[in-house]
């Protein structure tokens, strides 16, 4: 049996578009997956537990988690156990239908309401995960969108981080607030929420300096910047966007539990899936946290910051057979 990518009602292939896209990004991880499940489960192989400790393997490779990982196995073992999967094909089924199970409750686009005045969104993660160009992406989405936008440059411990966010502002016409390199983060958050007050700004999007998780004093900052703009509105800020680099695997859960004590993350965009064969992560994050999926990269492009779609995931790591 062959994979397709994913057709209508009417036989017809999908139009060209974000899943042919997200197809591409995660080529890496369909090969390494997809051709071992399908090398594993559409070859009539017999259904024993050398083939369940296989399929282990493909899962864990592709970074799907340890915990994903047994209880897709788990569940795949009991159904055998009551007979209700009869071969190869019909496992990798319902391997499909599991993984979006796991996902789906992940996919929560991030909704902004018209009176929040401004909503404030603090970007964090560690050093080198993409935030800089994840922001100018961030902010030209929501400029196209209708919302007026603002970014505060609270990251004034690297020198080039300011210049580059006011390059991306420049580029897509939203004001940048900053100061000198290594002035005080949390001023600069408290600048920038009063001048995005008195613009009457939708959205206010804060950088912070990218920092180890396990830099105390550099994380305590962190804790600064979310109490100043918490003082100015207790509601702020609404949302704490996590960027994670796909490519560092399952460290990317370490650092998530770190910044979720620190600052209490609300939702998670992961960047450089086309780089890697690790695009299960996704499912080992929506595994492991629950947390809202807001958005992924998908290349280097402006537009190739996407809104995380479950059933076009799933699809373009695990595609239906003809």
């Amino acid at each position: 049996m062959t994979l397709t990518s994913k057709t209508t009602a009417t036989g017809e292939t999908k139009p060209q578009g974000l899943l042919a896209r997200l197809r591409n990004t995660l080529g890496a991880t369909r090969q390494s997956l997809t051709q071992g499940l399908a090398d594993l489960l559409l070859d009539k192989r017999v259904l024993d537990e050398d083939l369940l400790e296989e399929l282990e393997t493909q899962l864990l490779t592709a970074d799907v988690g340890v915990d994903a990982t047994q209880n897709l196995i788990a569940d795949i073992t009991g159904k055998l156990a009551r007979k209700e999967l009869s071969d190869g094909p019909a496992i990798y089924a319902q391997l499909r239908q599991s993984i979006l199970e796991i996902v789906q409750p992940c996919a929560r686009p991030l909704l902004i309401p018209g009176d929040a005045g401004p909503f404030v969104i603090m970007i964090v993660g560690v050093n080198g995960v993409g935030k800089t160009t994840t922001i100018g992406k961030l902010a030209q989405r929501l400029l196209s969108s209708g919302l007026q936008v603002m970014i505060a440059a609270a990251d004034t411990f690297r020198a080039a981080a300011i210049e580059q966010l006011q390059t991306w502002g420049a580029r897509a016409g939203v004001p940048v607030i900053a100061q000198h390199t290594g002035a005080d983060a949390a001023a600069v958050a408290h600048d920038a929420m009063n001048a995005a007050r008195a613009r009457k700004v939708d959205v206010l999007i804060v950088d912070t300096a990218g920092r180890q998780h396990t830099n105390v004093g550099l994380m305590d900052e962190l804790t600064k910047i979310k109490r100043v703009v918490n003082k100015l509105d207790p509601q702020a800020p609404h949302e704490v966007l996590m960027i994670l680099d796909a490519v560092t695997g399952q460290n990317a859960l370490s650092q998530l539990e770190h910044f979720r004590r620190a600052v209490g993350v609300t939702g998670l965009c992961t960047t450089k899936l086309d780089g890697t064969a690790k695009g299960g992560i996704l499912i080992a994050l929506a595994q492991k946290t629950g947390l809202p999926i807001r958005y992924i990269g998908v290349g280097e492009t402006i537009e190739d910051l996407v809104e995380f779609n479950a059933e076009d995931f799933v699809d373009a790591i695990i595609p239906e057979p003809e």
